[in-house]
């Protein structure tokens, strides 16, 4: 079949978690509440930030970039979900899968490379801490966020292009709560080779270099640790990737049991309901992880409490 979207298909159905009327009300009231903390708990995090000058450093606007794109990356997904639950409609037209999955794969990507940003920041503060304003720069900061961008961008405009030159059946169901790439690829009528190629580089390129990049950074830190001779100096050294350790260590983890998880059983339900994990339950946890163990965030959120009330 030429490439095309012959069959002029114009919608989807998203099948989501379960079927039973009964669970509707439990999964729209659950995920609405995740919902709400994620946005409230990364957003005071980005007013934080801002609103003290003592957190204008690189450290914490990497943390602000990355509570906005936690933000983004939840909303391109459960809000569409609430509404289909409360209309009681499972259909998401083929604009809006392609938008979604498009958006998805932006702050899904953006997420991963601020994590390796935040590691090397990590690195050049523990391993050559009086170089780390040199080094650090606010020139060379703001083109490593930029480049993390431009970079997300073109992965996801790449993948959602190369998902608009497959033609589909008619009846599209969707096991899944959202348009998840590989579902929405592997449902299509024509050949998918060259779709699933370009995948499998996109995973190594852009999930594997990070994490050797996270994984060199740490490496590094744990050696520079190990030479420091008193014990408390070891502790705050490492306190201050105490936090960005956690979240890494969740994402990948997560990230890496969704796909395993469904490659071992086979089932699509399996693997939407494991996808909560990173998508939903993670960018909702990462306030807490980074705010409960810096006081500097407590600090700050003290004080825009205060104006505030």
């Amino acid at each position: 079949m030429e490439p095309g979207n012959d069959t002029q298909i114009s919608e989807f159905l998203l099948l989501g978690f379960s079927e039973k009327p009964e669970l509707q009300p439990l999964i729209f009231g659950l995920f609405l509440l995740m919902y709400l903390i994620t946005v409230c708990g990364n957003l005071l995090i980005i007013l934080a930030t801002i609103s003290d000058s003592h957190l204008h450093t690189f450290m914490y606007f990497l943390l602000s970039n990355l509570s906005f794109a936690e933000i983004c990356f939840t909303s391109t997904t459960v809000p569409k979900m609430l509404v289909n639950i409360q209309t009681q409609s499972k259909v998401i037209t083929y604009a809006g899968c392609i938008t979604q999955m498009y958006f998805f794969l932006v702050f899904a990507a953006l997420d991963d490379f601020l994590l390796t940003v935040m590691a090397y920041d990590r690195y050049v503060a523990i391993c050559h801490p009086l170089h780390y304003t040199v080094i650090m720069n606010p020139w060379l900061c703001g083109k490593l966020v930029l480049v993390s961008w431009i970079m997300s961008v073109l992965h996801s405009l790449l993948q959602s292009l190369m998902a608009l030159r497959l033609s589909f059946c008619m009846h599209v169901e969707i096991p899944h709560f959202f348009c998840e790439l590989n579902q929405v690829v592997h449902l299509a009528c024509s050949d998918t080779f060259l779709n699933d190629m370009v995948m499998y580089f996109a995973v190594v390129m852009m999930a594997g270099g990070p994490l050797i990049g996270i994984l060199y950074s740490y490496c590094k830190i744990v050696f520079s640790i190990r030479v420091i001779a008193s014990a408390q100096g070891k502790y705050k050294a490492f306190s201050t990737c105490a936090s960005h350790l956690s979240v890494v260590s969740l994402f990948y983890c997560t990230v890496l049991g969704v796909y395993l998880n469904a490659g071992a059983t086979h089932s699509s339900h399996s693997s939407a309901a494991a996808s909560v994990m990173y998508t939903v339950v993670i960018p909702m946890l990462n306030p807490f992880i980074y705010s409960l163990r810096n006081k500097d965030i407590k600090r700050a959120l003290k004080i825009l409490f205060g104006q505030m009330s």
